[in-house]
């Protein structure tokens, strides 16, 4: 009976973070909207050029638009370990077969962009922004999920969730492979050594925050001259941080419930309004046309959908997973294309990618017209889908 108690209660607390979660990230990405439209109209208007002055003012030797990038981001990071930590535990992620189908799905919605924009730029100083068109921005994506209200199943707002964060998964493994510079082994030791030290602190049962994130900020500085992009030490500090048995009591628990407000609503506004003040070029329309944008666009807008959609279909049909409950293929295919919004990874990819301003500013557009079609052409989709399954699929056994 007890047991049966402390599983309801893990149960609940699932499902309320689950559920804050949700709001947070959909009002996030209204905001996300907004911040986007005002720092683009600023940066072209009469105060554009103090306006995108003020983001290189410098602040401890950083502008703060790197100061944003590198350090807030890290942040942003932690909470998204927190979440890949709490799923793998008690979430979508914890039953091997459920989690498989957003796990192909993820990989799918990676590579085939990938792909796309590697097809278009072997060869060439446009090669390394691959990684731009594989990135999800969970908090538009499920913004504008939600906005659809119940005219789609919850469980396609659950797998979103699981798909996305996998897909930050992806992207921070694909940041620390490619985007990171030649290692200084003196920095990176000590940060390897204050990890370790964090790792011993979590099995002595040690249980107040203050330690790790002391240990953290220590670790994010080495990091941030090691090499290794600082952000990942966000993710390795967080399954550092003990999670315990993700109760209300637990510091992971509690970290995440104060993080989620201050990232939804300060750290990515900020990110959107230093990432897009940019100067519109009047030869955008032109650069769209090159192999840069082309490789970027194809890969968000249709890489995503064919990817998402290709390997979940692999998934179920080699009977290592199924179809969620009141979801169909047309549900997953609606998913893949709001995958396509890339905003907030395909603009932190794109800084690391390349160190000219004009591929950045033509990179970026090419992310905002393309997470503006997905958005659009995703939303229309799922309304014409509707909620249930027609009955053809109802009978369909793949």
């Amino acid at each position: 009976m007890q047991q049966s108690s402390q599983g309801n209660t893990g149960l609940w607390i699932l499902t309320t973070l689950l559920q804050r979660f949700l709001r947070s990230e959909s009002k996030a990405g209204i905001i996300l909207m907004l911040c986007t439209v005002m720092s683009l109209s600023l940066a072209n208007s009469g105060i554009g050029e103090s306006y995108t002055h003020f983001w290189h003012i410098k602040i401890a030797g950083m502008s703060l638009e790197h100061f944003i990038n590198d350090a807030l981001m890290a942040i942003f990071f932690l909470l998204v370990g927190l979440e890949i930590e709490r799923q793998i535990y008690v979430g979508e992620l914890r039953q091997l077969k459920a989690a498989l189908l957003p796990i192909f799905a993820a990989i799918g919605g990676m590579c085939v962009p990938a792909l796309i924009h590697y097809g278009f730029n072997a060869g060439t100083p446009y090669q390394s922004g691959f990684g731009i068109p594989m990135a999800t921005d969970i908090a538009f994506a499920l913004g504008v999920l939600l906005l659809l209200g119940d005219k789609v199943p919850v469980t396609l707002k659950i797998f979103l969730v699981a798909l996305a964060i996998i897909d930050d998964l992806g992207a921070i493994i694909v940041i620390a492979i490619f985007y990171s510079k030649g290692i200084a082994w003196a920095y990176l030791s000590v940060a390897l050594a204050i990890f370790i030290g964090l790792a011993i602190l979590n099995r002595l049962q040690v249980n107040r925050l203050s330690p790790y994130l002391l240990g953290g900020a220590v670790a994010w500085y080495c990091m941030l001259h090691s090499g290794i992009h600082a952000t990942i030490t966000g993710v390795i500090l967080a399954f550092l941080i003990p999670f315990r048995d993700g109760g209300e009591q637990s510091p992971s628990y509690i970290l995440e419930h104060k993080l989620t407000g201050v990232v939804a609503f300060i750290i990515l506004p900020l990110f959107a309004l230093a990432n897009t003040a940019i100067v519109i070029p009047n030869t955008w329309a032109d650069q769209l046309l090159t192999t840069h944008s082309l490789g970027i666009m194809l890969g968000l807008i249709l890489g995503k959908p064919i990817g998402i959609f290709l390997f979940s279909y692999l998934a179920i049909r080699l009977g290592w997973s199924s179809l969620p409950t009141a979801m169909t293929w047309r549900h997953v295919w609606g998913v893949g294309l709001l995958a396509g919004i890339g905003f907030t990874m395909s603009m932190f990819i794109t800084v690391l990618a390349f160190d000219s301003a004009a591929l950045i500013i033509s990179a970026k557009i090419a992310i905002m017209l393309s997470s503006l079609v997905a958005a659009i052409v995703g939303v229309t989709w799922l309304l014409c889908v509707g909620r249930s399954p027609s009955p053809m699929e109802q009978k369909v056994n793949v």
